[in-house]
Order: C-alpha cells, then structure tokens, then sequence
C-alpha cells in the first residue's frame, strides 16, 4: 500500500513552536491551526519541537510532517460521525537532543508568534542544576528560556519580537506556572534584567483549558481504516468529535488567530476560573459521581453505564439537580455543557473503562465532587442525596474485590482496618463514616461538622449493604 506523504512543500511561514509531538497536540492544536488556515487565511505553519528523545518514534519528518487525524463521535444530534482529515500545517519536525543549533536558529525566524506546549503535568518544573550551556537543559522551562533570550538576543530586545505562550498542560494557571518557571532560569543564568522586562513586557504567557479525548493510534482497527483511505499512515490519530479550547488573554488575539472566521469552539476569555470549575464539575464530577455506582451495580465502561436504565437516569438526575445549581455559571450554559458531556460518555468509538477512571477516587472526589456537596447545601439549605451515595458507594468499593485498588496507601490502609473491624463486628458504619468524615489530610476540613452529613453517609451505607445499589440509586427518584 502506498505510504502517505507531502506532494508538496508547507509554503506557510513559521508562526508556531510546537514543544511535544504526541497525539494530543496533534489531534487537537494542530487540527485547530491547519482548520484556520482553511476557513480563516490564518496561514500558519508549525515547526515541532521534540523536547526529550525518543529512539523507538521517527520524526514527522518521515512523512514530510502530514499525517491523517479521524475525528468520530457523536455530533450535536447525537448521530455518529467520522470524518478524516489530512493536516498539512507541521512544516518539520526538531530533535532537540540531535538537532540544538537547529532549535536555535528556528529562535531567529522574526514569523514566529506563537509557542505551543504539552510537556506532561510534571513538565512545568524547576532545579537548580540546569545550565545555560547545556544542549540542551533538562527541563521544559530550561529549553523554553534558552530559546526566548537567543530570540531576545537576536532581534536586540525588540518588543514586536515577543511571542504569546499557550501552554496546555493540565495544571491550574498554566501560563502564569510556566511564566514564573522561566523567570526562574533567567535569573539562574544571571541574564541581562533587560531580558527579564523582555519577558515580562513582550511575551504574554497565557492560561488555557484544552479538552478534548485523543484515543491516538487505532491499532485494532487500522488495516480496515487504511483500505478506506487506500493508504499508510504510522502518525494517523484518533479523537472524539467534541473538542474545547479556553485562552485567558487578551482581546487582541481574536484578531491575531483571525478566531471570527473559523467557527471554532475556541473561547478567548478574562477569566478561565468558570470554564475550569464546569469542565471539573460537570465532567470530571460526573466520572468520579457515577463511576463507583456502576461498578457496583456491575457495570464496565461509561457508555454501558450512561445507557443503563438506572445507573443512567441517576447521573442525569444528579448532574441536573446536584451539581449544575452548584456551580458558578448561567444554568443554561451548564445545562448545554452537561449535554455535550452525556453524548461524549456515549461515544460509540470509544471503550472507556470503569476501572481505569477509578483510580485515585479519593483525591477525585476530594477535588471535584466535594465542593458542590458544600456548595449545594450552603444554597439550599440540605444534602445532595446522590452525591452522597457516591461517597458511600466509593467507601463500598473500597471494601475490596470488585477492582483493582489504586490509591494513596494510607487511604488503602486506612479501609483496610476499617472494613476488617467491620466484618469482625467491631466497628459500626456509623463510626465508620465519622472516622472517614474526620479524614482532615484529604478533605481539608472535619466533614463530621457538616450538621447531618455523618448520618445521611451512615444511612447510604446501609443502604448499599441491605438494599443494592441499584435499589439505593432508584430510592431517590
């Protein structure tokens, strides 16, 4: 079968870095920039950096930098959709490790505007080792600084020669993580202050919210996706059909990235904290929500569970009743968001496992559940019963058997001893629930002060236990 390839050169100027070749970006930012190039005349081109070697990955460059993206999932109808797409925007691909003069001459094309990074959540970091010298540093911010002051050294500090920063690293703040992070180095360094109000003046190091379900190569499936496309493709990637992209910045970049032509679900916002506080409750509460109840209720993957009858209808009623009034936003932005959610959980192309999201439930719930516990019984006055359930049902899971346990180990010990005096008749689920309550290290708080939360957790339990889950869920109708 014949190999893709470019036919021809990218005859767009370098207006992006891309740090980091991974599926991610691939499916998601570089899809976005080659669909500006088509609707909007953006003519962007990327050059991708690749931070960290990888001997067992060729470079893009194999493929003259085009590669296939399939995008499938179900579509605002909620009818299933594929639709590929060849992207032709990568111009080259740089092994930083092979190639650090090559990186640092890309430092002096006056096109570049724009730099691009998902380096890993633990990519935004700092030491005290990394030097100037070195080629390259170890750390992502190392490499990042090195290239701005050869940039600032280059174009003598001029201020139109600045660049925006979009990190998509998924920690909170990210711009201004990685802004302090290269401030760090160019003060390490002993750099002229001049640099340092470069960095601070000319570059705008911007925050983002990226979202979007990169499942990367189809290995199951690719010889039958390669007769439909009649050819070969080692970088083809797959995503779902909902993605979105929150920029907090300023108002100039609509103008820049020419946002208005391209019907892109691409928000340029003051503030980020809303759309950060609907993508963790709405989302990621709904998982951490639904995700113990349908293992014990038997269940495997998200859209079995969304399309049981019960275990469905629970976590539409809670997302409608419990979390969306606890949250910040305009109801009927929440309520749109909750249903692109709904239609992502039944993804038919996706197999997305129960066990695989319940790792780590305890610092899940902690982190997106129990704010609009709180939340929902400061504003009305009484106890979201299903998010409740959820606790318990976690608490239950926890007792061992179901699925592999992953956790932090002095939570797992703690249900360990917990669950072994429970069975030996020492302890009851009333003390058990105030013991957990009282857990200070992970809920920041003794939940027990909460007036009725030990009880109505000490009835949830018990009801799982008597009753089923599946019973339990249904009493809440």
């Amino acid at each position: 079968m014949q190999k893709l390839n470019r036919e021809k050169p990218c005859h767009f100027p370098t207006k992006f870095v891309q740090f980091g070749e991974g599926n991610f970006l691939r499916a998601f930012i570089d899809w976005q920039i080659d669909l500006l190039n088509e609707r909007a005349g953006l003519d962007a081109g990327v050059v991708v950096v690749r931070p960290i070697p990888r001997d067992d990955y060729p470079l893009l460059d194999s493929q003259g930098g085009v590669y296939t993206t399939l995008i499938r999932g179900l579509n605002e109808e909620g009818v299933p959709v594929k639709d590929y797409r060849k992207i032709t925007c990568i111009k080259r691909e740089i092994d930083l490790a092979a190639s650090f003069a090559d990186y640092l001459e890309l430092a002096r094309d006056p096109d570049i505007r724009f730099i691009v990074s998902n380096t890993t959540e633990a990519g935004i970091a700092t030491n005290e080792t990394d030097r100037y010298t070195d080629t390259p540093p170890a750390t992502f911010p190392a490499k990042l600084t090195r290239f701005l002051h050869e940039r600032f050294v280059r174009f003598g500090g001029a201020i139109d020669k600045g660049v925006v920063l979009l990190p998509c690293e998924l920690i909170d703040h990210n711009g201004i993580a990685l802004k302090a992070a290269v401030t760090h180095y160019a003060r390490l360094w002993r750099t002229d202050e001049a640099f340092v109000r470069w960095i601070e003046n000319a570059c705008t190091f911007c925050s983002t919210l990226v979202d979007r379900i990169v499942t990367g190569y189809p290995r199951e499936e690719i010889g039958e996706i390669q007769q439909e496309l009649g050819y070969e493709d080692n970088f083809l990637v797959t995503a779902e059909y909902f993605y979105l992209l929150v920029i907090e910045g300023p108002a100039s970049l609509a103008g820049e990235l020419k946002l208005d032509k391209a019907d892109l679900n691409i928000r340029l916002v003051d503030d980020i904290t809303p759309y950060k506080q609907r993508k963790v409750g709405v989302l990621n509460g709904g998982h951490t929500t639904m995700v113990p109840v349908a293992l014990l209720c038997g269940l495997e993957s998200v859209r079995q569970s969304v399309e049981d009858e019960d275990v469905g209808r629970f976590l539409l009623e809670t997302l409608d009743q419990e979390i969306i009034p606890a949250l910040p936003l305009p109801r009927e932005e929440l309520q749109s968001f909750a249903d692109d959610v709904l239609r992502r959980f039944r993804n038919p192309y996706i197999h997305h496992r129960l066990d695989s999201i319940a790792l780590n439930s305890w610092s899940k719930y902690a982190a997106r559940v129990l704010p609009q516990l709180l939340r929902y019984r400061e504003l009305k006055g009484e106890l979201p019963q299903r998010l409740i359930a959820a606790l318990a049902a976690t608490m239950h899971l926890y007792r061992g058997g179901i699925i592999a346990l992953n956790d932090d180990q002095t939570n797992l010990d703690w249900f360990r001893d917990a669950w072994k005096s429970f069975d030996e008749k020492r302890l009851s689920y009333h003390e058990m629930a105030k013991g957990w309550l009282a857990n200070v290290s992970l809920w920041k708080q003794d939940l027990n002060l909460i007036p009725g939360l030990t009880n109505a957790v000490t009835e949830a339990l018990h009801s799982i236990d008597e009753r089923g889950m599946r019973q339990t869920i249904n009493s809440y109708r």
